[in-house]
C-alpha cells in the first residue's frame, strides 16, 4: 500500500509564519521561532512523508538554516 505524502507550503515574514487561504487547509498563524515550527511538523506525522516548501525571501532564509 502506497503512503500518502503531505505537502506544506509556508509564507515566512519576520515575526509569523502563515498560510494562504483558499482551498489550502490552513493551519492558522505560528511565531516564526524553531520550537514553534517543530511543534506544528511533529503535528502532521512523520517526517519521511512530509514535503515543505517555503518563501525564499530575505525572512525565509532563517528557516531554511
Amino acid at each position: 500500500m502506497k503512503e500518502k505524502v503531505r505537502f506544506l507550503g509556508l509564507d515566512v515574514h519576520a515575526e509569523t509564519i502563515a498560510e494562504p487561504d483558499g482551498d489550502v487547509r490552513s493551519l492558522g498563524t505560528i511565531p516564526n521561532r524553531v520550537e514553534s515550527i517543530r511543534k506544528m511538523i511533529k503535528k502532521l506525522g512523520p517526517v519521511e512523508r512530509l514535503r515543505a516548501c517555503y518563501e525564499a525571501g530575505p525572512t525565509g532564509y532563517v528557516l531554511y538554516w
